[in-house]
């Protein structure tokens, strides 16, 4: 089974990278968190089927509401990026779809337009990683990215995953069907 952190515990304690840390998302963070997504709204519309639903303040507390209860649940654990240096939020990091019995779940992510190409997210990823198999007791974690989404991809190759296949139709976004470049990370195959 997993072993999950309480968000307290790890609000107390952040993640800490060489120029990140990161905190489990808090409906305190809902007003800034919209408006990073407003900021880069249509960045991330093409690759993330949620950005429309977030319109607003509102709805992003609600996100962020419904993000602090699955962590609290033990379904997803989802961490606010923020720059050491001057504690601006950047972005997202997590994983989705924790299952218990299979010592799985799935690495998501994003980050703010103008945060973009300088290894940000491969840095946060990478600490997320470290925490799923050295303190959650993970065993597998998947990733997906749209086959055409270059950056995304990027970061999922930088950080060490294997190419698992297409699923093809994956998701639809932004008025479009996405096939997906599946991957995968085993607890035995981690880089450290």
């Amino acid at each position: 089974m997993l072993t999950l952190p309480t968000r307290a515990a790890l609000r107390a304690s952040p993640l800490l990278t060489a120029r990140t840390y990161l905190l489990p998302m808090d409906p305190a963070d809902s007003q800034e968190l919209w408006q990073v997504i407003e900021a880069s709204r249509a960045y991330l519309f093409p690759w993330l089927p949620w950005v429309p639903y977030n319109s607003d303040e509102p709805s992003t507390r609600r996100f962020v509401e419904a993000c602090a209860a699955e962590w609290d649940a033990g379904r997803a654990l989802r961490f606010i990026i923020r720059d050491r240096s001057n504690g601006r939020l950047l972005g997202v990091v997590g994983l989705e779809s924790c299952v218990h019995i299979h010592r799985s779940c799935e690495l998501g992510y994003w980050l703010r337009q103008d945060a973009q190409r300088g290894g940000l997210m491969t840095e946060a990823s990478a600490e997320v990683i470290r925490l799923a198999f050295e303190n959650l007791n993970v065993h597998r974690i998947r990733v997906a990215a749209a086959t055409d989404n270059y950056r995304s991809l990027a970061v999922i190759q930088r950080l060490g995953f294997r190419f698992e296949g297409i699923a093809r139709q994956a998701e639809f976004c932004a008025g479009r069907w996405l096939d997906h470049a599946v991957w995968s990370m085993l607890e035995t195959e981690r880089k450290k």
